[in-house]
């Protein structure tokens, strides 16, 4: 006699994650609200890391510097404990505008009649604690860069892309013939270069543009590079 499966039972799913890591289409990502949620998570993402490399590199070093004494344990266990709770916090963040969700590491249990020393040895061979530790350091040149280029990329472009929208106020209120590129003078010559023609506007416009299409997969690139490392250091 064959059986067969109850009409109402179900397969676990696993939880999807809060957004959607997809990458927008090549035309539609400039208007994209994941292309800001990333611009906004490479922008938050430069305060954040130099409190973590501040955090990492101060508590690590003055651990170290005391761990001839007894002083030296509690540092670096609380360095570790700290490290833990900022790597939930970039979990947290990569989930809500990277689309991207990673399981923490399992919670670091100590029996309570090991004692207090025993418990600190304990944190110091946290494997978990020591990656989100390193996590700090290792991402701090990284967020920089991404903070500059992602900015950098995004306001020149649309500046440069809008050009024709507000190039009538120089020669009107600035007293220049049109957006001026460069004004110098050397061994006694001037030189310059002025946006002043249509044909000229219309050309860094184009320019522009072409930089507002090409900055979402910049700061798709950025990002993947965070998405690597909280998979590998804080999962």
């Amino acid at each position: 006699m064959s059986t067969s499966a109850l009409p109402y039972a179900a397969a676990p799913t696993a939880p999807s994650p809060v957004r959607s890591a997809e990458s927008p289409g090549f035309w539609r990502a400039p208007f994209a609200a994941s292309t800001y949620r990333e611009i906004g998570y490479t922008v938050m993402s430069l305060p954040i890391a130099i409190v973590g490399f501040t955090f990492a590199v101060t508590m690590f070093a003055l651990g170290m510097g005391l761990f001839v004494t007894v002083l030296g344990l509690p540092v670096l266990a609380a360095a570790l404990a700290g490290a833990r709770g900022l790597g939930a916090a970039e979990r947290g963040r990569a989930r809500a505008q990277l689309g991207l969700e990673v399981a923490g590491p399992a919670a670091l249990e100590t029996p309570r009649e090991a004692g207090v020393w025993a418990g600190m040895r304990g944190r110091l061979a946290d494997g978990a604690g020591w990656r989100a530790l390193l996590f700090q350091v290792v991402m701090f040149p990284s967020r920089v860069v991404s903070f500059v280029l992602s900015v950098t990329f995004l306001v020149t472009g649309w500046v440069v892309a809008l050009l024709p929208a507000y190039s009538w106020v120089f020669p009107r209120y600035v007293d220049w013939p049109g957006y001026r590129v460069f004004d110098y003078t050397s061994g006694g010559e001037r030189h310059a270069f002025y946006l002043e023609s249509p044909v000229q506007i219309a050309g860094a416009s184009l320019v522009g543009l072409a930089i507002v299409f090409l900055t979402p997969k910049l700061v798709r690139a950025l990002t993947n590079i965070d998405r690597a490392a909280v998979r590998s250091m804080l999962g």
